[in-house]
C-alpha cells in the first residue's frame, strides 16, 4: 500500500492518503476534506459525504489534485528530494 504524501496547489497543502483502486482521502486544514476517485484520464471524482455515491458533477479543484496525485505518483523520488531540501 502506498504512503500517505502531502501535496500543495497555491497556498493551499493537502494531505493525500491512499486508499486503493485510485482512490484517495484528502485532508485540508488539518482536516478530512473530501474522498476521490479517478475516473478518466481527465476527469476525477469526489465522493458524497452521506452516501459515499460518486458526484460526476465537474470540479476544478478536485481535478486538480488529481493532476497533483498523479505527479506525485509519476515521479515520487522527486517529491521526497524536495521534502529532504526544507
Amino acid at each position: 500500500m502506498q504512503q500517505p504524501f502531502d501535496i500543495e496547489i497555491g497556498d493551499v497543502n493537502y494531505a493525500i492518503f491512499p486508499e486503493g483502486n485510485d482512490t484517495y482521502v484528502v485532508f485540508k486544514d488539518g482536516k478530512e476534506y473530501v474522498q476521490i476517485q479517478k475516473d478518466t484520464a481527465e476527469q476525477w471524482l469526489k465522493f458524497d459525504k452521506e452516501t459515499a455515491l460518486p458526484l460526476f458533477d465537474y470540479d476544478e479543484e478536485i481535478n486538480q489534485i488529481g493532476k497533483q496525485i498523479e505527479a506525485y505518483i509519476a515521479n515520487p523520488a522527486e517529491e521526497q528530494e524536495d521534502e529532504d531540501l526544507d
